[in-house]
């Protein structure tokens, strides 16, 4: 694969790809495409915080100094006392199926649990995700369950599945491990 793939906070100049992400359906593919909602949501953001704050952020996912898409957590409020992160993706189409998205998703989680407390992250896809799935379960998340009519896309409930990752468990990576080849 080249470059190692690393995360870093978002440039002014990345928000029209965030908003390609986001807004394109022919960039977000099956799985993304929700309809045009939010416009801005990127800009408000970045102008308010740089897209990180006490709830929740988003970094970009670089390759060799080429923005491939996002990575976000978002504060899951579990108890009074406790919450989780649940984190997202959103790559260009030329980075998918690479191996980027896996170890894009174990740098978030590294990065999380070395500057937060917290002590679950956790994720969710479509089950006719299959690549996200896959994706989840090599960086290391462990499936948890099917949620029915979670999800409304493209005119229909969909199911959902769930994956997490706790602190304790084992990792089969290492804290800012190489690149899959």
């Amino acid at each position: 694969m080249g470059d190692a793939v690393t995360l870093r906070p978002v440039r002014e100049d990345d928000l029209p790809l965030l908003d390609s992400l986001l807004q394109d359906p022919t960039i977000c593919g099956e799985f993304g495409w929700f309809g045009w909602h939010n416009l801005g949501r990127w800009r408000r953001g970045w102008e308010e915080n740089g897209l990180i704050g006490p709830d929740g952020g988003t970094l970009v996912v670089d390759h060799g100094g080429e923005s491939l898409g996002l990575v976000n957590w978002r504060r899951h409020q579990a108890t009074p006392a406790v919450h989780s992160w649940e984190i997202g993706i959103a790559l260009v189409p030329a980075a998918r199926g690479r191996g980027i998205g896996t170890h894009s998703q174990r740098l978030l989680a590294d990065y999380l649990f070395a500057h937060t407390a917290v002590h679950r992250i956790w994720a969710a896809t479509e089950v006719g995700n299959v690549a996200e799935q896959n994706a989840l379960a090599k960086a290391g998340f462990t499936r948890e369950g099917v949620q029915r009519g979670v999800g409304w896309r493209d005119g229909a409930w969909r199911d959902g599945v769930t994956y997490s990752l706790l602190r304790t468990d084992p990792r089969r990576w290492g804290l800012g491990e190489a690149s899959p080849s």
